[in-house]
């Protein structure tokens, strides 16, 4: 009993970076990276100030004690158990913002041109159709036209 042998795990991998999700997926990270950059220094210099408006400018040093006593050290070390929950918030906006300007920059316009581009194929084929359908009228009649002439050349002999 022999069994078939499949792609070998070489072929496959060849097979998987060839398919073009992995290089869209290559440039998502680039571009995410990038973005990482411009939310990150939005987050510093517009969302930081808005909070220190009503509390502290950065985030971090919003936090919950649990059990006492916590202080913070001259070398940073904090004693007791805390939550550090302003870190949080800062990394959830920070994510929050990074993926509305994803959304709104690089997914929606990106979807509208590709409806559009669909749009355009399908009227495409729609006029496509219509020439198809033309063409076997003609080529019916011209059919039909050779037929009649035959007939009536017979006729006359």
């Amino acid at each position: 009993m022999s069994e078939k042998q499949g792609p070998s795990v070489w072929q496959g991998f060849k097979t998987f970076l060839m398919r073009g999700n992995v290089i869209d997926l290559a440039v998502a990270v680039v571009i995410g990276a990038a973005f990482t950059n411009i939310v990150n220094s939005v987050v510093k210099g517009v969302i930081n100030p808005l909070v220190g408006a009503i509390g502290t400018q950065n985030l971090d040093h919003y936090r919950s004690c649990l059990k006492g006593p916590c202080d913070v050290a001259e070398d940073g070390t904090v004693t007791g158990v805390t939550i550090l929950w302003g870190s949080v918030l800062g990394a959830t906006l920070t994510f929050v913002i990074t993926a509305a300007v994803v959304y709104f920059i690089m997914v929606l316009p990106m979807s509208k041109y590709l409806a559009r581009q669909e749009a355009r194929h399908k009227a495409r084929e729609g006029a496509q159709e219509v020439i198809e359908v033309t063409e076997l009228e003609v080529l019916k009649e011209i059919r039909d036209a050779l037929l009649a002439q035959r007939s009536s050349g017979h006729d006359q002999r």
